[in-house]
């Protein structure tokens, strides 16, 4: 007996209307992508392991997924290392590729190999899969796509602002309700100072990136875990909660930070950025939350995460600041910023709040109904006008009962129905019924090109 096909967990196939909405997400980011000037990449899913690893710290690098490699990849492996309790040295053995984990580290490398063909500052956009070995969960997939905007070779805080801009006018499009956080990696690194930790600031971002999913006790615990003191943990929980608006922590950075250089300069970065966005009409909240780290190793300033005001998600975009990352590839000082768009949590929160267009339903406008050969060729001629009009049209393609018609035109969510017999090819007209109403009325062509162009 036949196995009953399956995917792997973590996995979709996508329907043809989960599909035309996708694809309305994915139009509606590379509308606002281009509108600010970004330029399409797309590199390889598979990526070297020296590119990926070690860029994204160790619970990161568990989650990268290796890929055999071709042959007999157990040749000149030992019984030894077969048989060890390190699979992780085991697999840098029989493994030379991965698949991409992020577009980020991928587009770093394809930097620092076009280096001479590019203009700098380059702003790219890229809009692909990614894959993490992680566990299947609520707006947690293994396979899914990211939308990512960067601008590298410029160190200007007006890119980051201009990445705000992006958020919001993508969200707004979207007709979605979201809040901006935004914090920054060297304020973290000057409170790590500042509580005597500077050499586990990693630990320190690493747990507090948890603190929304595991809570306060949860991290407290695991940065005690870490090699944190009881003092320094102390001291750690009023600076992360300092409370007010984004002018009153920074003067209060400002005092709490004065001994420290990295975490000062953090300040000043935080100040510019929110100067900037006081000048322009930023609609949408925007919050200085010290509490957000972005685990990934290579953010070393500002960072970005876009929460939905109307279902319990987690993020649907994140991002920031990079200046080196480039280096690990040779080319170094390269400053960089970017944010990456979710589009599978995106599209849940879509659906969760009933937000995709009514013309994401159905790929098609209208349906010409079948009568007969003699209908057909007549439809033909008809069909061939109202495409070349721009209107998505299409005749059934078989003269079965005027029911079954009805009602694959009902399934697909086509709005309009044209009925052309031998009385409407006599006068010349067309028969349209409106599959919401119920209603028919009788147009000629012109007219009828008229009406489905103006609906949209």
């Amino acid at each position: 007996m036949n196995e009953k096909p399956s995917l792997p967990k973590g996995t979709r196939d996508f329907s043809p209307v989960e599909m035309v909405r996708r694809n309305f997400i994915f139009d509606t980011i590379r509308i606002v992508f281009t509108r600010y000037g970004y330029l399409p990449i797309e590199t390889p899913a598979m990526e070297n392991l020296s590119t990926l690893l070690g860029k994204y710290g160790e619970e990161g690098d568990r989650l990268v997924y290796k890929v055999l490699n071709s042959g007999d990849f157990f040749s000149g492996i030992s019984t030894d290392e077969l048989t060890g309790i390190n699979p992780g040295k085991l697999s840098t053995r029989i493994c030379e590729k991965g698949l991409r984990y992020d577009l980020t580290v991928p587009f770093a490398r394809y930097v620092v190999q076009h280096r001479n063909e590019l203009t700098f500052p380059f702003k790219r956009y890229q809009i692909q899969p990614v894959w993490r070995a992680d566990r299947p969960q609520k707006g947690r997939y293994r396979e899914f796509y990211q939308c990512d905007v960067d601008v590298i070779g410029s160190g200007s805080l007006l890119n980051e602002v201009e990445l705000i801009q992006i958020t919001e006018e993508i969200f707004r499009e979207l007709g979605l309700k979201i809040m901006i956080k935004i914090n920054n990696r060297k304020i973290l690194s000057g409170i790590a100072e500042t509580i005597g930790e500077a050499k586990r600031m990693m630990d320190i971002t690493m747990a507090i990136d948890k603190l929304d999913k595991i809570g306060l006790d949860q991290v407290n615990k695991e940065l005690a875990d870490r090699g944190l003191s009881d003092l320094a943990i102390d001291k750690l929980q009023p600076i992360l909660f300092l409370e007010g608006d984004p002018d009153k922590k920074i003067d209060a950075l400002r005092k709490i930070l004065s001994g420290s250089e990295i975490g000062m300069k953090g300040v000043e970065e935080m100040e510019a950025i929110f100067g900037y966005l006081n000048t322009i009409s930023i609609s949408l909240p925007v919050e200085f939350d010290l509490t957000l780290a972005r685990g990934l190793n290579y953010y070393t300033g500002a960072i970005i995460e876009v929460l939905s005001d109307e279902v319990d998600m987690g993020s649907i975009a994140g991002g920031g600041r990079y200046d080196d990352l480039t280096g690990i590839f040779g080319l170094p000082s390269v400053s960089g910023v970017g944010i990456s768009f979710g589009a599978d949590r995106i599209y849940d929160v879509l659906l969760q709040t009933g937000s995709f267009p009514e013309d994401t339903e159905s790929t098609i406008t209208l349906m010409f109904v079948n009568f007969g050969e003699k209908e057909e060729k007549h439809c033909l001629k008809l069909l061939e006008k109202i495409r070349k009009s721009g209107i998505k049209a299409e005749l059934f393609p078989d003269p079965v009962k005027l029911k079954k018609q009805l009602a694959y035109a009902n399934a697909k969510s086509i709005p309009y129905v044209a009925l052309v017999g031998e009385t409407e090819m006599r006068e010349e007209k067309i028969t349209i019924k409106d599959m919401k109403l119920g209603e028919q009325s009788q147009k000629s062509l012109n007219e009828l090109i008229e009406k489905l162009s103006s609906s949209g």
